[in-house]
């Protein structure tokens, strides 16, 4: 499977040498906003600096303040084919090992009298030997078990109101924007894995190769084209919903009030914008 789209590049500001570090020192001696600026600027390119008359961001066309951003998950239509983790993976070159995901899936079953029920993943090793080398899938395991009943859920980052990523970051490296997306900068990411550590969700992980903290960006360079993120667009059934929360006639919206709402582990206080419909309190 091809890329969907291209990624954004790192493109540095007009006159800014790759080497100059003096950010990066002026945030780490307590000018944390001016560094968070230029965290910006050297995710997204120079376009944020702009900042015209329309607060464009990260592209001359696009507004960060004109949006909400928000997630919907119906468990109830969700088959576990798992073309969304694939899809994730090729769109945002993610490797392609079962120990690596910016979203999953997990199936849950009870089994006939249980009082819990089974979970699994992909990344599990029964799942990982059917699955093909860039097509991952379920097992049968319980082809021949008496299922009393059964269902997927597909997770990711949950892009939190109140982010605990955002609040251990010791360099701003994560950061939320003004839409309401939480993400990475990588030039200011220095791999020290608070942020895996303090996310409830276990929706970051550690990418190796580029020392980095990695997850979860709703497709950002998608979605501020006015396209879905991968995960949206590839599912077959509509499991996963995407829009303007600020537009009463997106997807997100019609979702939002036409089904009563749950989150992931609102006990935390994150206040997640990821909605989901059809689970159980199993499911955390």
């Amino acid at each position: 499977m091809n890329k969907m789209s291209d990624t954004p590049d790192n493109t540095l500001p007009e006159g800014q040498d790759a080497g100059d570090t003096s950010g990066r020192r002026r945030f780490l001696a307590g000018a944390g906003a001016a560094c968070a600026s230029a965290a910006l600027i050297s995710v997204l390119g120079p376009a944020v600096a702009k900042d015209g008359p329309s607060g464009s961001f990260p592209t001359a066309d696009f507004d960060w303040e004109k949006h909400n951003w928000g997630y919907g998950i119906d468990a109830n239509k969700c088959i576990g084919c798992l073309r969304c983790v694939d899809a994730c993976k090729n769109e945002n070159g993610v490797a392609k090992d079962a120990n690596h995901f910016r979203t999953w899936v997990e199936r849950y079953v009870y089994l006939e009298g249980a009082k819990r029920p089974l979970i699994d993943s992909q990344s599990h090793p029964d799942n990982i030997a059917v699955s093909a080398p860039n097509a991952s899938r379920f097992d049968d395991r319980y082809k021949n078990e008496k299922v009393e009943k059964a269902f997927f859920v597909p997770k990711m980052c949950n892009h939190c109101e109140n982010p605990s990523c955002v609040q251990v970051c010791p360099t701003g490296a994560t950061f939320k924007t003004k839409d309401g997306a939480v993400l990475v900068d990588k030039e200011y990411c220095i791999g020290c894995q608070y942020c895996v550590q303090a996310c409830p969700y276990g929706a970051r992980y550690f990418n190796e190769i580029e020392r980095r903290a990695d997850k979860c960006t709703w497709c950002y360079h998608r979605i501020s084209k006015g396209m879905n993120p991968a995960c949206v667009e590839i599912c077959p059934v509509g499991a996963r919903v995407f829009g303007d929360m600020n537009d009463k006639n997106s997807p997100i919206s019609q979702f939002l009030k036409d089904n009563r709402v749950l989150s992931l582990k609102p006990e935390m206080g994150n206040r997640p914008t990821c909605y989901y419909i059809g689970i159980d309190k199993e499911v955390s």
